[in-house]
């Protein structure tokens, strides 16, 4: 009998991971066709502004997996990862900002223009390195990665769990948006980084970069769900999962917990930095409000509206939720947060496994 190759299995093990990649690819390869291959005239031509809200809608996704393989398959409910995404969006926009050079509006080689405007007279040595890509790519793991070992070090060694740890990484999260709001910091302050010229040479502005942005977020969210999948459906996965289940047990029979939930957590905060890297050149803009609380809130909505304990169900409900919020935020302002609290009650309520376990229930009926 023929057998599939581990690979295999790994990649289309089961239906809904085969829409999931069949999906991305659709994407990857129709989205740049509609938008750089068919006339601004047609009707089918695709906006740069919806490719740039599309690219969006990635970095998120890939930051709703991040947060789907820790809550999901290890019971660590996070209230602060945005604290993480922040942190790579920082370190990519310090990066765009240094390559501004004299095209600031002081239009000083060295120095950020809110640097020259508070009067900075050297650049702060935190800064320095920035100007190469290769160094700002290493921030974008290490500067989240350190974050999340080092929180994770603390909390899981002093067995912090439940209720209690979704706390404490709400509390950091705030922590760290009250301190990036200081102007002392070096961060922009209140305004944060913006105004961004050109990512690796090319113009930020033009389709084409919109294109290769969009293009490289759809590539990470393939590369981060394949290797959040093959953490599931691995040996350490089955212990991430039985410390979900039953933690004192696993704990009893000789597993060293604290190291399974060290690690995921480490790697859990390094995806969702690549995600905030992605996200702020096609935004445009990265400030304190990306650590907001209410934001990580959000996220979490995301993966309990597509399902948890799937990876390919919250990359639907970050679809489907920001969808929602892009419409609504524009039609009707004032009712999007009474729309997203009301969605979040009645996913509790009615549809403990999301949309995804909907639809597997009304196909089980069927059959």
């Amino acid at each position: 009998m023929r057998t599939s190759s581990p690979l295999m299995t790994l990649l289309f093990g089961d239906f809904g991971s085969r829409v999931f990649y069949a999906l991305l690819l659709a994407m990857l390869i129709v989205v740049p066709l509609l938008n750089l291959g068919v006339t601004e005239t047609s009707a089918l031509h695709l906006s740069t502004y919806t490719v740039t809200l599309l690219g969006k809608y990635l970095t998120y996704a890939l930051m709703a997996v991040a947060v789907d393989l820790i809550w999901g398959y290890c019971g660590i409910l996070s209230l602060g990862h945005t604290a993480f995404f922040a942190l790579g969006g920082y370190a990519m926009g310090m990066y765009l900002m240094r390559q501004i050079g004299t095209r600031g509006v002081y239009g000083d080689p060295l120095l950020p223009d809110f640097m020259v405007f508070l009067n900075w007279k050297e650049l702060p040595w935190y800064w320095l390195g920035f100007n190469h890509a290769a160094f700002a790519l290493l921030m974008v793991l290490l500067a989240p990665g350190a974050l999340a070992f080092c929180f994770g070090w603390l909390a899981f060694r002093s067995r912090v769990t439940g209720v209690y740890l979704s706390i404490i990484t709400q509390a950091l999260t705030y922590a760290l948006m009250l301190a990036f709001f200081r102007n002392e910091m070096g961060f922009g302050g209140n305004n944060g980084l913006t105004d961004f010229k050109e990512i690796l040479g090319f113009d930020i502005h033009l389709a084409s970069t919109r294109i290769g942005l969009f293009v490289a977020s759809g590539i990470a969210l393939g590369l981060g769900y394949t290797a959040c999948r093959a953490i599931a459906v691995s040996r350490a996965g089955r212990v991430v999962q039985a410390i979900r289940d039953a933690e004192s047990r696993t704990r009893f029979i000789g597993y060293r917990v604290e190291n399974y939930k060290m690690w995921l957590f480490t790697f859990s905060a390094v995806l969702s930095g690549i995600a905030g890297a992605l996200y702020v050149p096609q935004v445009g803009i990265i400030n304190p409000g990306e650590f907001g609380p209410i934001n990580s809130i959000e996220v979490v909505i995301w993966v309990a509206v597509g399902g948890r304990n799937t990876l390919y169900g919250p990359v639907l409900g970050a679809f489907v939720v920001n969808f929602a919020k892009t419409y609504l935020t524009a039609a009707l302002p004032e009712v999007w947060l009474y729309a997203l609290g009301a969605l979040f009650v009645v996913v509790t309520l009615f549809l403990p496994q999301g949309i995804v376990g909907l639809v597997k229930q009304l196909l089980e009926k069927r059959r």
